[in-house]
């Protein structure tokens, strides 16, 4: 089941973003690889800056976790994580769905590291499409507050929809 969540519930959205992060170890440039992957003030200050996180609970159990941020004219898909023992039952894909149907914006962006090709792979599936070089540097820098060097690292895909739906 799809539940809003909120801080009450930032204890386990911080074990899933954690544990889930695991898999980047190796695959995230050294220089920007951190273990625990984010700590309580950051995924309170992203909360502040305006992500929603949305869970994927299971008796009681928070399995996943999915951000959406709506900016200007785009909505960006934040903080995509499944515990890794829950992972290839849908439970990415329906959030995303769901935030794909809440968006209120046609453009819809999501920021990953280049190198992690199942994560691309996931978004493609979705009907996402890699934007070049240039533009996701671009829209890395305009919507996202992230380090030059993880700009350098990254890639963004879009994906637009035919109707904007309210939040």
């Amino acid at each position: 089941m799809i539940q809003k969540l909120s801080l009450v519930e930032l204890n386990s959205m911080l074990h899933v973003i954690n544990d889930a992060s695991g898999v980047y170890r190796g695959i995230i440039p050294d220089d920007r690889w951190k273990d625990p992957s984010m700590s309580a003030s950051e995924l309170e200050e992203e909360i502040k800056s305006g992500v929603q996180f949305y869970g994927w609970i299971e008796c009681e159990l928070l399995l996943g976790v999915m951000g959406i941020q709506p900016l200007d004219n785009v909505t960006l898909i934040r903080h995509a994580y499944v515990l890794p023992e829950h992972q290839r039952r849908g439970i990415g894909e329906k959030l995303l769905d769901h935030l794909m149907r809440l968006s209120p914006t046609s453009e819809i962006l999501v920021g990953t590291w280049e190198a992690a090709s199942w994560a691309i792979r996931f978004y493609e599936k979705h009907g996402f499409a890699l934007v070049t070089r240039e533009e996701s540097e671009r829209l890395l820098c305009k919507y996202w507050s992230i380090p030059r060097r993880q700009i350098e690292t990254s890639v963004v895909l879009a994906f637009r929809k035919e109707d904007a739906l309210p939040i």
